[in-house]
């Protein structure tokens, strides 16, 4: 059983809705004190007061990810809230979906900001007090899409998601003298609210593609990123867990059919 992490001062930036709330909602009900984190304060607030209609400690704070003056504020407010900072997950990030040929520089450049620029600033602003905990964590969002698999209409999005990998392999190596680990969780295909809004025949077809014929839950990226967190994992740095119930492992559909 891993060690508690009550009382602990956790950031998730990206945690209004779909997998961030996941992991804000497994953070609090563990006894993390949470700040929820959206560019959106009355959706920020709205998590923050379900969070804790459950027992947990939350508090919404409005912040946008690529602004070095939003992080720094959001990070003074998680420390003057919960006393410090002790976990940061860096889950913020967008994939509007464009193939390269309609994909404009806007729309890539904003992809990039959000994603890539966006797990350094978070890191940079809370990194003052990561270095104080004792016990830092910073857990990154990544994805399979990028660093192990592609699909159409995501180059920027997968770009994103490989480069974050890239920045966390040197940044575990700068932090560790400080005691901070950072690792990275790679979802594949989540029961998010934006999934669910395609239709249930696309659920059952995306379902179709994974072993365990089913997709996974927020709070399965949730748990592995508790996992990172935990004192049970303070000599794991550098790391990735791909929760994605087998995806990437059939060659075709037809080695599942053939199962």
């Amino acid at each position: 059983m891993l060690t508690s992490i009550a009382g602990k001062s956790v950031v998730v930036t990206g945690a209004s809705k779909g997998i961030g709330k996941g992991i804000a909602r497994v953070f609090a009900n563990s006894g993390g004190k949470v700040l929820v984190v959206s560019r959106h304060l009355n959706e920020a607030e709205t998590c923050a007061e379900e969070l804790r209609r459950a027992g947990g400690t939350a508090k919404g704070h409005a912040a946008d990810v690529t602004s070095i003056g939003d992080m720094q504020v959001m990070a003074d407010a998680a420390a003057t809230a919960h006393g410090g900072i002790d976990i940061l997950c860096a889950n913020a990030g967008i994939f509007p979906q464009a193939k390269i040929e309609d994909l404009s520089v806007e729309d890539w450049d904003q992809v990039m900001a959000t994603n890539l620029k966006g797990t350094f600033l978070s890191i940079k602003s809370c990194l003052p007090y990561l270095k104080k905990s004792g016990q830092g964590r910073i857990i990154i969002t990544s994805s399979i899409t990028g660093p192990v698999t592609g699909f159409p209409g995501w180059t920027h999005y997968g770009a994103t998601k490989a480069g974050q990998l890239g920045f966390m392999r040197t940044a575990c190596i700068e932090l560790a003298k400080y005691g901070i680990t950072v690792n990275a969780v790679l979802p594949g295909n989540i029961l998010t609210e934006g999934l669910i809004a395609l239709g249930p025949d696309y659920e059952k077809s995306m379902a179709a593609s994974v072993p365990l014929k089913k997709l996974g839950t927020v709070e399965d990226i949730g748990f592995a990123a508790l996992f990172f967190a935990s004192k049970e994992a303070g000599y794991i740095t550098g790391q990735t867990i791909i929760v994605d119930g087998g995806q990437i492992l059939p060659e075709s559909l037809d080695a599942l059919a053939q199962a």
